[in-house]
């Protein structure tokens, strides 16, 4: 294989799973700036090993990839106690708070999906990572147990 058609693998394995990636780094770095330093790492790894994909399931390939990077780059360049300052982006929040009824919104329906929200998110940021990685594969990115013991 040349370079061209490792370029060509790469857009075709890892390109469509970059917003996946970009999640999986923003829920286990905890902040957006330090999330595209990871899925930027992970992208060069993926390109470096793309020989090395063997057909499998793409996406479960790729979320192990940033999940690696994610867990070396925190141990590089963060402390061990690791304080999440934010977990969701605005577009999370607010589909969140609005999947949280099927009532039409009122100023008190959305008061309460506001507060639930702010609950599970604490509720997640006190997880230990392992455990919180689990529950963002299986409900923010939708994976069968099977894929998230592949990319675990």
């Amino acid at each position: 294989m040349d370079e061209a058609s490792d370029q060509a693998r790469f857009t075709e394995v890892f390109v469509p799973y970059l917003v996946d990636a970009f999640r999986l780094a923003r829920w286990l770095a905890g902040s957006r700036a330090d999330a595209e330093d990871i899925v930027q790492e992970a992208s060069m790894r993926a390109f470096k090993y793309i020989r090395g994909f063997s057909g499998g399931n793409p996406r479960a390939w790729v979320l192990t990839i940033v999940r690696n990077t994610s867990y070396s780059w925190l141990a590089k360049n963060r402390p061990k106690a690791l304080v999440l300052s934010e977990d969701l982006d605005q577009r999370a929040r607010e589909r969140i708070e609005q999947a949280a009824t099927d009532e039409p919104q009122t100023p008190e329906t959305a008061l309460n999906a506001k507060l639930e929200a702010q609950q599970v998110r604490k509720a997640m940021a006190l997880l230990p990572v392992p455990f919180r990685e689990v529950l963002v594969l299986r409900e923010i990115h939708e994976l069968d147990y099977r894929t998230i013991a592949e990319v675990a």
